[in-house]
């Protein structure tokens, strides 16, 4: 499984063309097609490129609407990995 870094998980923020990637509990999600992330923005609230683990603690919604996204990689923890 592909491990990003920060500076790779920021690259993927949904703008010009770039894919939508978010990040949850380690493992990073594509959000790319969901049209409530369109041009890496959901609900004005949140950006792709990011770790939202914080902020889906606090959504409404839960966790489980990432269910249905792909998992392409887990977020390096370490400069070293």
């Amino acid at each position: 499984m592909k491990k990003f870094t920060e500076e790779e998980l920021a690259q993927h923020n949904g703008k010009n063309g770039n894919l939508a990637y978010v990040v949850y509990k380690g493992k990073v999600y594509d959000v790319t097609g969901s049209f409530l992330w369109k041009n890496g923005i959901h609900q004005v609230l949140h950006e792709a490129g990011v770790d939202l683990t914080d902020a889906l603690e606090q959504a409404p919604h839960g966790s489980r609407v990432l269910e249905k996204f792909p998992v392409v990689g887990i977020i390096s923890t370490s400069t070293r990995e």
